[in-house]
């Protein structure tokens, strides 16, 4: 056995692919249209996931988009979030809010954040390695929203 993918549904492909790849830095592996079922897959990967994701088709996120849908999208209580590690947590927040992202969770601890998608889907950050110092404005700032 082998862990392949998250598929999450998207109500926007253009808002969610300018979060996800432009915002987050996931890179689209694949596409697929499937026109009989009026629906998109996209798939994601991590930058230093991507040559293994096109290789093997995993470990990647499939956003899926379905073309004529107005369901609202909800998360339940079973669904938790999706963790990406990263270099420099207080890099990558910041890089984030520059981009317009709410920063739900701060890096106070210098290893954990939280922010969400367009499509409300909870995101963890975990700095790669040990910890980082704290710092500020990280270390002070306040959690905004649920995360």
């Amino acid at each position: 056995m082998r862990y392949l993918h998250t598929m999450v549904r998207v109500a926007d492909l253009d808002e969610s692919m300018d979060f996800w790849c432009n915002k987050m830095g996931l890179v689209e592996t694949r596409r697929t249209e499937v026109p009989e079922g009026k629906f998109t897959l996209i798939f994601l990967a991590a930058p230093k996931d991507e040559s293994h994701a096109k290789e093997h088709n995993a470990p990647e996120l499939e956003l899926t988009y379905n073309w004529d849908s107005d369901e609202k999208l909800e998360t339940g209580r079973s669904w938790g979030h999706l963790a990406y590690k990263v270099d420099n947590i207080y890099e990558t927040c910041q890089a984030l809010m520059d981009k317009g992202v709410v920063i739900n969770r701060p890096p106070r601890d210098g290893r954990m954040a939280f922010v969400k998608s367009p499509d409300n889907i909870s995101i963890e950050l975990l700095q790669e390695g040990d910890s980082l110092a704290p710092a500020e404005p990280w270390a002070s700032m306040e959690n905004t929203g649920e995360w």
